[in-house]
């Protein structure tokens, strides 16, 4: 038995003993693999510290060969605009074409006063005189834009208003005239008189309501994709209907001024819309005086516009690579282009609580973009008719002008006003008034247009007093009622293509990229070349006028957005775009590198960019020099931070973020000697001889659509 139980026990000590050592190998391997990750992450810290080293080292050279290169190219724009400035000029000078130049006081003043004292005679010439009048306003835009002195900039705005004031007063003018006339257009079916006419910049539509017919219920314009329908209280009363449609809009702009002053400006009222009370007066010295103008219902001019603050714009790249190491700092949030370009009456220092509104029903226009123009739709009583007696045709002559229909009347607006709500019987002591339009068809409507009709009084949009909207998308047609007949236009959502989902900026040769943004609702592409650019988009008829145009950038952009396709943000932009907020100094630092190697790099948005903090910036970046989609596996990461840059070593597929360095890359104090490392010859030759204009067009449409905040 003692013998059975040795030999037991024997084999359990050699377990024992094995086991043993087992374990040892395992410690020691262990510790062995301890070592060897402790000696690796010395060797990494030692080598992180070394290339931070000669990052800092290198640091100043870097930055004043950077601030060098974007102060010669800033200084070559700036040349070539003033020579632009001057050649303008010169080139107005010589234009013959009967236009007055809006630069020079005496001679614009000189045009106002004589058109203001020229009777309306045919509708046509009148037509083409505000074309032209339109063309001034214009130009007068262009030299506001240009930031000249705060004295000079506000008469340029009294000029273009008051160039506005007449364009409307003209236009009501030859409505008063066609309507004297209406029974001798006398349509034979129905016995009332209806009229169109239209050019490029305006619709009028003319209705005189000659018959009197108890039965009549409104009338379409088909030629035009307009219509009314009028309730029982008027279709019996001596009345004209006006539908005029300009296609450009002047009454947003008066919108903009009051709520940026916190007041609106003194006004006048031609038809149903109010307008700023300002027409010019010659004065002996040749300057111009501001009176108020008696029409209709005058109001006198309690103020006068203020004028615009100019607000200097300066490269940020430098104070931003430096901004820890350097007392140098820009804290100001940097002013990216474009921003604010619609709106010529706002100012830098318009705070939010100035656009806030408690009203609910007042239209925001940082956040609604008004377009398609303006509806005017008013109700007049119709002027005297002639009268033919012994074969003399004899008129009542009228000093008052064209008087406006009280509708509804001051006693239906009491009533309601007592009453506080439709009678329970459904019934209406004014019924609305209904109103068809058709679209326009230089404009695309993304989602279902939204109505919004002008208040005079308080000088803004308002989205009140319009009920029962109707939208029929393949007809392109929009119906509804107004409590009144009123001016309307159509809104938009400014940011309803944001956030973007993706984009990407491609070389295509020397001097020339191609920006692609896929949006909410669309895909854009904006080709550079240059200084000019073009959009291509698919399946957008409407956007013919603009497609495959080569423009300038300010102008694309304002073409863009008046049909109805905005990719361009403005300072208010974040407020109503849910995005993932980046240090716009830094931001800015980027837009400014990426224009400058822009004819040899591609860059591409990153779904890390809205992972990391708010200091930095993460973007897929491949040098490509050939024409073409670039492949998904030649793009690398790089992340932009305040003080430096580098390349990392994740991919956009890895499955967490990793600020971790590449291997074989170093830290750069800047993006663009980031970049610099690892070009070919041939890609740094074309950075090295990429034009200041092209590198200024691009660097501004990055600028404007700001793809790495809002994508």
């Amino acid at each position: 038995m003692k013998s059975a139980k040795r030999k037991g026990a024997k084999p359990r000590k050699v377990e024992k003993e094995t086991l043993q050592t087992d374990e040892d190998e395992i410690g020691l391997k262990e510790e062995e693999e301890a070592r060897c990750i402790a000696e690796r992450e010395e060797r990494e810290r030692v080598e992180r510290e070394r290339l931070e080293q000669k990052d800092r080292e290198r640091r100043e050279d870097e930055l004043n060969e950077l601030r060098h290169l974007l102060e010669v190219n800033q200084s070559a724009v700036k040349a070539w605009e003033a020579a632009c400035r001057e050649s303008a000029k010169w080139d107005r000078y010589r234009l013959c074409d009967g236009s007055p130049n809006p630069a020079v006081q005496p001679e614009i003043n000189a045009f106002i006063s004589l058109w203001k004292e020229d009777p309306v005679g045919q509708i046509q010439p009148l037509l083409q005189q505000c074309a032209m009048a339109l063309r001034l306003t214009d130009e007068l835009d262009l030299l506001v834009r240009e930031e000249p002195e705060p004295s000079v900039a506000q008469m340029y705005q009294e000029t273009r208003l008051t160039l506005q004031n007449l364009i409307h007063d003209k236009l009501l003018q030859a409505t008063e005239e066609i309507l004297k006339s209406a029974k001798e257009q006398s349509d034979i079916e129905t016995g009332n008189m209806q009229a169109v006419v239209r050019d490029d910049n305006v619709t009028l539509c003319l209705w005189a309501n000659l018959n009197k017919n108890p039965r009549f219920k409104g009338h379409q314009f088909k030629e035009v994709g307009m219509g009314f329908e009028l309730p029982k209280q008027l279709v019996t009363s001596d009345i004209g209907v006006r539908m005029l449609h300009t296609r450009y809009d002047h009454l947003s702009d008066l919108s903009r001024h009051a709520r940026v002053h916190g007041r609106r400006p003194a006004a006048i009222e031609v038809g149903t819309v109010t307008l700023l009370a300002q027409t010019p007066e010659v004065a002996e010295d040749g300057g111009m005086r501001v009176e108020g103008k008696e029409r209709g219902n005058p109001q006198h001019a309690e103020d006068e516009p203020q004028s615009l603050r100019t607000q200097g714009k300066k490269s940020a790249s430098v104070q931003g690579q430096g901004r820890e190491a350097q007392t140098e700092t820009v804290t100001d949030r940097p002013t990216f282009p474009g921003e604010g370009a619609d709106e010529p009456d706002s100012t830098p220092a318009a705070v939010e609580s100035v656009s806030d509104t408690t009203n609910v029903h007042v239209v925001d226009l940082h956040q609604y973009t008004p377009l398609g123009g303006v509806f005017y739709f008013d109700v007049f009583y119709l002027p005297p008719q002639s009268v033919t007696v012994n074969g003399w045709e004899m008129r009542k002559l009228l000093d008052t002008g064209l008087l406006v229909f009280p509708y509804p009347s001051e006693q239906s607006q009491v009533h309601s006003s007592v009453a506080g709500r439709v009678e329970e019987s459904g019934t209406h002591s004014s019924p609305p008034v209904g109103v068809t339009v058709r679209l326009p068809e230089s404009v695309v409507f993304l989602e279902e247009p939204q109505v919004a009709r002008w208040d005079p009084a308080d000088q803004q949009w308002r989205s009140d007093g319009v009920s029962e909207t109707c939208y029929q998308a393949e007809e392109r047609s929009l119906s509804f009622k107004m409590a009144s007949f009123s001016a309307f236009t159509l809104l938009q959502d400014s940011h309803a293509n944001m956030p973007f989902q993706s984009w990407e900026l491609r070389p295509l040769g020397q001097d020339s990229a191609q920006l692609t943004i896929t949006a909410a609702l669309v895909e854009v592409s904006i080709t550079v070349k240059g200084n000019r650019c073009m959009l291509q988009m698919e399946r957008a008829r409407e956007l013919t006028p603009i497609l495959g145009r080569w423009m300038n950038l300010p102008a694309l952009q304002a073409a863009m957005r008046r049909s109805g396709i905005n990719m361009f943000v403005n300072e208010y932009s974040e407020k109503y775009v849910d995005v993932h907020a980046k240090d716009p100094l830094i931001e800015h630092t980027a837009y400014e590198q990426m224009a400058l190697v822009s004819s040899a790099f591609a860059f591409s948005w990153s779904r890390w960019n809205a992972q990391c903090q708010q200091q930095h910036l993460v973007l897929q970046v491949c040098e490509q020099l050939e024409a073409g989609p670039v492949p998904a596996k030649a793009w690398s990461l790089y992340l932009l931070g305040a003080q430096r840059s580098h390349r990392l070593k994740m991919t956009e597929w890895s499955a967490a973020f990793s600020p971790e360095l590449a291997e074989g890359s170093e830290f750069h104090s800047t993006f663009l000697h980031m970049l610099r490392d690892g070009v070919s010859a041939e890609g740094w030759a074309r950075v090295n001889h990429a034009h200041p204009l092209y590198i200024n067009t691009v660097q501004a449409l990055l600028c404007s659509t700001r793809v790495l905040t809002f994508s």
